[in-house]
């Protein structure tokens, strides 16, 4: 495997990490709390009808993957011609949420147009919400190591998150809001054309795969939408709570890049 000069190192991607403080990236939480999905007791029903349970997990994922379908090509039509300039300069006077009122800047993401691979996250933090630039703060730099331990270069990835505008307090962005900023993502998405998107957390997760996921579930598993590869994973700033998650994210981390090799083969 390609290494860029450097070997593929767990050490590269744990060094210097750091407690998280409210200096760096967003700070959601990877962990989320069971429930049902749509009120129904669907250990039960798994277990006296199992035939039934997965025939609504089949018409589930399907409406999920319609849903998701008809928002991309809304999206599409809605920014049909715009290059990914001029779609930020129409981000930046975006105000379809309450979310760029109490921001500083609008982060739309940066990298390679022609990338690969795709990294999507939750939203800005304090000091991306500064700077105008994803991933620049504490989750920023751990997010740099993770790339270089597996060979990758930042230079060469395409990064950006679900919302665009930094949630006050780094809160996680309600309903509403990814509601109105999806469109720019997907849009990016249709215009990049990645081969791989890698998720970030929890919400990027339930944005681009499905609405009820659980990162902790789903996490390292290959997901496909629309001929992408989409891979789940814990969002940087879960590790620098909780350095237990290092390890997992390496692993997943060497499966986006045995994917991406075996694609250059």
């Amino acid at each position: 495997m390609p290494n860029n000069g450097r070997q593929l190192s767990l050490d590269m991607l744990t060094e210097s990490l750091k407690p998280a403080d409210n200096s760096g990236n967003t700070g959601y939480d990877g962990n989320d709390q069971a429930q049902y999905a749509d009120g129904e007791p669907s250990y039960v029903q798994g277990m006296l009808w199992p035939e039934l349970s997965q025939d609504k997990a089949d018409e589930n994922k399907q409406q999920v993957m319609e849903e998701n379908r008809n928002e991309r090509d809304r999206a599409g039509e809605m920014y049909k011609g715009l290059n990914l300039e001029a779609l930020r300069e129409v981000s930046h006077q975006c105000e379809k949420c309450r979310l760029r009122a109490s921001c500083t800047h609008v982060v739309f993401g940066e990298g390679n147009p022609d990338a690969k691979i795709m990294f999507v996250g939750e939203g800005p933090g304090r000091e991306e919400d500064k700077q105008g630039r994803p991933f620049v703060g504490a989750a920023g730099q751990l997010l740099d190591r993770i790339l270089v331990s597996v060979g990758l270069d930042r230079g060469e990835v395409y990064i950006t998150n679900v919302v665009k505008c930094r949630p006050p307090g780094n809160r996680m962005p309600n309903p509403d809001e990814v509601e109105a900023c999806s469109p720019y993502l997907y849009a990016q998405i249709r215009k990049i054309n990645p081969s791989i998107i890698v998720c970030l957390g929890a919400l990027a997760a339930r944005t681009l795969i499905d609405k009820n996921a659980r990162i902790t579930r789903i996490r390292g598993e290959w997901h496909e939408k629309d001929g992408i590869l989409i891979m789940p994973t814990f969002h940087p700033a879960a590790l620098l709570r909780d350095p237990s998650k290092k390890r997992p994210v390496w692993e997943d981390m060497k499966k986006v890049k045995e994917a991406l090799d075996n694609l250059k083969a």
